[in-house]
């Protein structure tokens, strides 16, 4: 699936809740919680994100020229959002990260709860997944 059509679906999920705060937040840390078990030993500082308010851990794997990622972070919110950008980017190709415009979160209305420090790590793991992507080019 590409990430067009991924960030689509996710849209669509959320629509039902669009005018409801409170379960769109218990939503998406709903989806955090979800998120499989990431390795303790994975949680270091080469896997750290750099410029999350929060501590976010992303890692990743290369197979068949597609990168598949995991990750986990310390705070509800912040692993529901890394939740939807592993979502996002994971089984694509380097290309296919480096070309895709993010626009669920406005679209979903998340951007409600990212205020400028987390607007700064939305950023920063952005920011992870296309170094990462670039990197395995």
């Amino acid at each position: 699936m590409s990430t067009t059509q991924t960030q689509n679906d996710i849209v669509e999920d959320f629509k039902v809740l669009e005018e409801d705060f409170e379960m769109t937040l218990n939503y998406l840390m709903e989806i955090g919680e979800k998120m499989d078990d990431y390795d303790e030993e994975l949680k270091s500082d080469d896997n750290l994100v750099k410029g999350c308010q929060s501590k976010v851990w992303l890692s990743h794997e290369l197979k068949g020229g597609k990168i598949f990622f995991s990750g986990d972070s310390n705070t509800s919110i912040t692993k529901g959002l890394l939740s939807l950008l592993i979502k996002v980017f994971s089984g694509q190709t380097p290309e296919d990260i480096l070309n895709t415009k993010l626009y669920f979160i406005n679209k979903t209305g998340l951007c409600r709860f990212i205020g400028t420090q987390r607007s700064n790590g939305l950023e920063a793991m952005e920011n992870k997944f296309k170094i990462i992507a670039l990197s395995n080019k």
